[in-house]
Formats: structure tokens, C-alpha cells, sequence
């Protein structure tokens, strides 16, 4: 089943009395399990894309399907609650809160959850997310206290506690040298691994590669839908 399926998918922008069309008719699908890689230079769509495939936002025509479920016309409360409980965002800026620990950050969506669970319901599966990233024994550090390395496997620990359907990692690297962005890419290839269905947005083809497929956007349009030939194997994490 496909996990994400766009039709014809139009974004129109007003810039003044200048419309812009940052997505121009995309149709694509993405079946559970898949790890695809979006590429494209600025303005060509792909962060349009990201915010549509997300439920950040709708487009202005065409359909999209979330996990069978048509999301495309939905106002701005009912995609909240599908976002929540079926995309898990991991972000190039990490976005921990700075005085909370490790596994605080990692509970935080269960608690606005609309699935009431208890303090200790959800300290285990905090737990249970941070040792699948590798980071058991790092539970009470807080951000300052651990590497770029570290805290981008923090948040995607977070982007995991609610089980999503899809891992939505917008630019995860960007803020990493080389040999820590081999970790957190092999991070991703585990939990695909298992199952996961995974959209990595990037402007390197060096962590393109670590996926599964390539797509690559220009001026609001999928101009290439490839295999990875070649795929880059990257070492899991030691904590």
C-alpha cells in the first residue's frame, strides 16, 4: 500500500499581483517501506512538497492520500490531528528544548497526544525510541550536553513515539560534519530496515545516495524518479 500519493498536485502563491506555481501537476507514490531521497535547487518545489506530504499545508488543487486517507481538503484541525499521528518530522535545527532532558524531549508529542497514556507508559516508550538511536544511558543529559551527532538522534527518537507511518526528515544533516551525518544517515537506513517508510529532503547527493530512490524537483515539477544504482551503506551509532 502506497503510504503517500499525490494527483496532479497544484501550489499557487501570490507574490503581489504574481502568481507562482511552486508545485505544477505532481503525481507521485511512495509505498510502505520506501526510503526516497527529494532533491532540487531553491524555488523548485521540493519544500512545497515536504509541507503538503506533511499536512503543514494543502494544495491549491489536485489530491493527496496520507496513508489511504485523502488529506488534500481538509482544514487545518483535522490535518493536525493526521500529522500527529501519522508523520513524524526530524528537522536540520533539531529543535530540543534546551533545559529539558533527553527523554523529556523525546515524551513531549505524547503528551498532546490524543492518546492519553501515563507518565510511566510513556517514559518506556521514550526509552524504548532513544536505545533504537543508539542513546541508552543518555536519557537525563540535556541538549548541551550531547554532540550535533547526538541530539539529531534525539529528535528523531521523538519523531518516533508515536509510531508514524511516515519519517519526514527535512535537511537532517545540514548542520553535521561528514562522519556524523554518516551516523544519523545510518540511523535512517536501520529503521528502514525494519520498515519504515522514510522521505529524506536534502541538496546533497552525498546523503541522497544512503536512500532508496532519488526524486528530484525543478520549477515545480518531478523531473527525475530514479534507484539508487550505488547506494552509500552507512555504520550504525555507538551511543
Amino acid at each position: 500500500m502506497d503510504v503517500i500519493r499525490t494527483e496532479d498536485l497544484v501550489k499557487v502563491y501570490l507574490m503581489g499581483e504574481v502568481e507562482v506555481r511552486a508545485l505544477d501537476g505532481v503525481s507521485l507514490s511512495i509505498g510502505a517501506g520506501d526510503f526516497v531521497a527529494v532533491m532540487g535547487p531553491s524555488g523548485s518545489g521540493k519544500s512545497t512538497f515536504m509541507n503538503i506530504v506533511g499536512c503543514l499545508d494543502r494544495p491549491t488543487s489536485g489530491r493527496y492520500f496520507l496513508d489511504g486517507v485523502d488529506v488534500s481538503g481538509l482544514g487545518r484541525d483535522a490535518r493536525a490531528e493526521i500529522r500527529n499521528g501519522k508523520v513524524g518530522f526530524v528537522f536540520q535545527s533539531f529543535n530540543l528544548l534546551a533545559r529539558t532532558s533527553a527523554l523529556e524531549n523525546v515524551e513531549l508529542p505524547l503528551v498532546y497526544s490524543a492518546d492519553a497514556q501515563s507518565s510511566r507508559q510513556r517514559e518506556e516508550k521514550a526509552r524504548r525510541c532513544l536505545r533504537v538511536v543508539g542513546l541508552s544511558g543518555r536519557e537525563d543529559h540535556q541538549p548541551s550536553q550531547l554532540s550535533g551527532g547526538q541530539q539529531q538522534r534525539v529528535a528523531i527518537a521523538r519523531a518516533l513515539i508515536n509510531e508514524p507511518k511516515l519519517i519526514l526528515a527535512d535537511e537532517p544533516t545540514g548542520n553535521l560534519d561528514t562522519k556524523t551525518s554518516e551516523e544519523v544517515m545510518g540511523v535512517f537506513q536501520s529503521l528502514n530496515d525494519e520498515g519504515k517508510t522514510i522521505v529524506v529532503i536534502t541538496h546533497e547527493t552525498e546523503i541522497a545516495e544512503y536512500a532508496k530512490r532519488i526524486v528530484v524537483f525543478r520549477d515545480g515539477r518531478v523531473v527525475e524518479d530514479r534507484a539508487v544504482a550505488h547506494r552509500r551503506a552507512a555504520h550504525r551509532p555507538v551511543a
